[in-house]
């Protein structure tokens, strides 16, 4: 099942996307859904990020030719470097991602996405996906002057916009080795796989939650492969990971701030 959040006449819903269609839904996406007439085809709704977390983790250094290729000051860590983005980033599959003003380099970051699907704590490796409701594509953009300018990652990382989500969370796949892309304005700027997460899916389920109690919508991003591309205003940025779909967004510079 691919479960997305679209708004109509102004109001938020759940659907499915099927064969291309959003559908209307009724009931839990947590339990059980029913699914009802079609909506619109995916380019004409306006969707949302699929979820809304309480929380959006993220994942740095976790691919090794990420390391080596674009952070050689960096070893490899001995456990996941984990740190948050605030849900006022998220946006949806064809939202805009805003450029700010007066930062100076902007990248995308291709990432694999886990939503949860249930109230855990203390999980187990073995029992991950027990508490998994599916996998989607993310973009973790980030502010790289400033991540570097800080030597931390709130700011860079936690702008408005900054962490688009979707199309759709889909239930029933497995992270064992899915090709993960980003294409900006059609070109091939990252390609990997997710068999080289240097901790996997279901270490990362049992490392955080051993830290804090993972809620039902809770989102982690798994990090990113070598080659972070920059985005600049007017690109059209694309991460498309194998039985995902593909996440696409229209980068736009920030409008003149109030004076």
């Amino acid at each position: 099942m691919q479960i997305t959040r679209y708004r109509r006449d102004g109001q938020e819903h759940v659907g499915v996307i099927e064969n291309g269609i959003v559908r209307e839904t009724r009931g839990d996406i947590y339990g059980k859904l029913s699914i009802g007439p079609e909506i619109a085809p995916v380019d004409e709704a306006e969707l949302l990020a699929p979820v809304v977390p309480s929380k959006l983790i993220a994942i740095g250094l976790n691919y090794q030719d990420h390391i080596s290729q674009d952070a050689p000051g960096f070893q490899t860590p001995e456990n996941p470097i984990v740190f948050l983005k605030p849900p006022s980033s998220l946006i949806g599959h064809g939202g805009n991602i805003v450029i700010p003003a007066g930062v100076e380099r902007t990248d995308a970051e291709a990432e694999l996405a886990i939503v949860i699907g249930r109230e855990c704590r203390h999980v187990k490796a073995e029992r991950a996906w027990d508490v998994i409701l599916g996998l989607c594509p993310s973009n973790d953009v980030s502010a790289r002057d400033f991540q570097f300018k800080d030597g931390q990652w709130s700011r860079a990382k936690g702008f408005d916009t900054f962490a688009p989500l979707g199309p759709a969370i889909v239930t029933d796949v497995t992270s064992d080795d899915l090709a993960i892309t980003c294409r900006v304005n059609g070109e091939v700027k990252q390609q990997s796989s997710t068999k080289y997460l240097i901790f996997n899916v279901p270490y990362l389920i049992e490392f955080i939650s051993r830290v804090m109690t993972l809620h039902p919508g809770d989102v982690i991003m798994t990090g990113t492969p070598a080659g972070p591309p920059q985005l600049t205003p007017g690109d059209v940025c694309e991460v498309e990971i194998e039985g995902l779909g593909i996440l696409s967004n229209t980068c736009v510079a920030e409008e003149p701030l109030p004076a």
